[in-house]
């Protein structure tokens, strides 16, 4: 019987090393579990023998368990790889976000979730914010800020423990709030693990990974998100330590910078003082003590009204007596007997060493000083120019050489053609003297106008008067808008200009000055009845109200500017367009009674007027030109020659 014993074991072997060897193959060429049913049922259903689906169903037990070790060391293998390279990141730390954006997606990647990220807490504000994010896609879930003790994160902050959800939404936990759970829905989140980052006993924020779907996280996977957790802690605390080693070498290097600076800003401020007193004595201008200081100081310097200053440093300023700082700028303030003329303005400085603060000081008295200068010339030739205006408008006896000679002193020429313009300040001001302030301004302004443009200004009736000259090509009109502009941007109110017809020969005729100005002074109040307050114009700009307001009553000039062209193409062709006006008027614009009182056929009134139309504009006959052109019309016939 020991013989058949011994054949039995020997098939029973072979049976075992057959079974076992489609497993092998499956193991050697890594096949999923799935097809390690394969072999059983095939054998079931070709019908094979107990024993050999027995063995078959042992082999396939055996082969899957050595398949989950070998997956197993495989994953503890990429698990250590992965902190190894992360910690080999942190060791040459050099970026901290590029080190935490590694152990995110290294996390993310391991546990092959859908989504990893990481949250720190925030001291100053009270609360958590979201840092580095891998495989979010909603923007509101990245931006989440959260209150502490809010949420996972806020149950895993509270107890310095990893916590983990299988269905984020049906877990009661934690504490519930509209903001997350709207970021969590966004994300489309449902499976979450969170574990701490902890910087000795403090938890600084938490490391998550987490699903879109329904999961289970293994005790395997906790730990290694815990290894990940401290990796990221440890990025950061040695980012810390980092940053505070740098802030130290800087201090240090600033300390040594200070020291080597205090004898160079000594020299600087000697310097500068040697710089300002040459300045002043050679009769230099403030932009040229801006320059000097911005030398000294290495920096832009630049004076500037007070008005483009920044009000509340420059107050400051003018109340302490000293530069203040505003941003990365240095302000100090330009004043003389407590009246502010300006600033001195230090660009990108902030760093400003004291001795140097006390040179820009220094340079904003030097300034204020030559401003002062500036401002008692600048009066002085004011006044000789409204002197000399005033002699133009008032004083009939005068000798014309020495008027001449007043002005050429002034770089103004009396023999050029020029415009009388009458201007007032239309603002109301709130007693009288805010209102003497307003007009002295304006007058300041104009004068200044007048000074550049080679004219002269006086103040008058309330207002003030100016004498510009009339470029070539130019229009009083257009002069007289120009001004009010110009006037009214430079006292930051409505300016009203009235402009007199184009001048020529002041001195030669001694009531042309005087007339001219109450010609302008008309246009101005006819403007400010018409409510065209800050407007300029002259008398040409109101039409035939123009008559009335201009000193010369230039019927001719009006009758040119209205129906010139027609009555010139008359002449040139001998045509009857001006005829043709008169009747078409005449017949109350009627062409059909027009063709009648003409004796021609409607087609050729037709004709007539169109070509009125290509000379005159498309807009002649719209109610404000139709009375111009009527009253023109009627001047043209008034002043024709008899019998023609």
């Amino acid at each position: 019987m020991a013989v058949p014993d011994a054949e039995d074991a020997a098939v029973a072997v072979s049976d075992a090393d057959d079974a076992q060897a489609p497993f092998l193959e499956l193991l050697a060429r890594g096949a999923s579990a799935e097809a390690y049913d394969q072999p059983v049922l095939l054998a079931r259903a070709e019908g094979r023998s107990a024993a050999r689906i027995a063995a078959l169903a042992r082999a396939r037990h055996l082969a899957l368990r050595v398949r989950s070790e070998l997956e197993g060391r495989r994953r503890r293998e990429a698990e250590l790889s992965a902190l190894f390279e992360t910690a080999h990141d942190l060791a040459g730390l050099r970026d901290l976000d590029a080190v935490l954006q590694a152990i995110v997606q290294r996390a993310r990647s391991l546990l092959a979730t859908d989504i990893a990220y990481l949250t720190l807490n925030d001291p100053d504000h009270g609360d958590t914010y979201m840092r580095v994010t891998e495989g979010s896609v909603a923007a509101r879930f990245q931006q989440l800020r959260l209150g502490m003790g809010e949420g996972l994160g806020g149950l895993v902050a509270q107890t310095a423990r990893p916590y983990v959800t299988d269905d984020y939404f049906k877990d009661a936990r934690f504490e519930h709030t509209l903001t997350i759970d709207t970021g969590v829905r966004d994300e489309g989140l449902v499976a979450i693990l969170g574990v701490p980052l902890m910087r000795g006993p403090h938890v600084i924020g938490v490391l998550f990974a987490a699903d879109r779907r329904a999961r289970v996280f293994e005790r395997e996977e906790i730990a290694l998100l815990g290894s990940f957790a401290a990796l990221a802690a440890a990025a950061i605390d040695s980012a810390h330590l980092l940053t505070e080693t740098r802030s130290a070498l800087a201090g240090l290097e600033r300390a040594n910078e200070i020291i080597r600076d205090r004898s160079s800003a000594v020299e600087r401020a000697a310097d500068v003082h040697d710089r300002l007193a040459e300045l002043v004595l050679r009769g230099g201008g403030v932009h040229d003590v801006a320059a000097a200081v911005a030398q000294v100081l290495e920096g832009a310097v630049e004076f500037t009204e007070a008005a483009s200053a920044p009000a509340g440093p420059l107050e400051t300023s003018r109340a302490e007596g000293h530069a203040v700082r505003h941003r990365d700028d240095w302000i100090a303030a330009v004043t003389a007997s407590g009246e502010l003329l300006g600033a001195l303005v230090l660009r990108g400085h902030p760093g400003l060493d004291p001795v140097d603060q006390r040179t820009l000081e220094r340079a904003a008295m030097v300034t204020s000083l030559l401003l002062l200068a500036r401002r008692s010339a600048a009066d002085a030739e004011r006044r000789v120019r409204g002197e000399l205006l005033d002699d133009l408008l008032d004083a009939r006896d005068r000798d014309p050489r020495l008027l001449r000679d007043r002005a050429a002193r002034l770089d103004a020429d009396l023999d050029a053609t020029h415009v009388v313009l009458a201007a007032r300040l239309d603002s109301t001001a709130a007693d009288a003297d805010q209102e003497a302030d307003a007009r002295r301004r304006l007058w300041s302004a104009a004068s200044h106008l007048a000074a550049t443009r080679r004219g002269l200004a006086a103040a008058r009736d309330g207002g003030t008067v100016l004498l510009l000259p009339l470029a070539s090509g130019d229009g009083a009109g257009d002069l007289a808008r120009r001004t009010a502009r110009h006037l009214g941007t430079a006292v930051h109110g409505a300016v009203t200009v009235g402009a007199s017809a184009p001048v020529p020969g002041l001195v030669a005729d001694p009531d042309a000055a005087g007339t001219a100005y109450a010609e302008g002074r008309r246009c101005l109040d006819a403007l400010r009845l018409l409510g065209r307050t800050g407007d300029g114009a002259a008398a040409e700009d109101f039409g035939f109200l123009g008559l009335l307001l201009a000193g010369d009553r230039d019927i001719s000039g009006f009758v040119a500017r209205t129906i010139g062209p027609v009555v010139d193409y008359d002449e040139r062709r001998g045509t009857d367009l001006t005829q043709t006006l008169d009747a078409y008027f005449a017949c109350g614009m009627s062409p059909a009674r027009t063709k009648d009182e003409l004796h021609v056929h409607v087609n050729t009134v037709a004709q007539r007027l169109d070509r009125v139309a290509r000379l005159m504009g498309a807009d002649w006959q719209c109610p404000s030109r139709a009375l111009e052109i009527q009253l023109a019309l009627r001047l043209n016939r008034l002043s024709a020659p008899s019998g023609q």
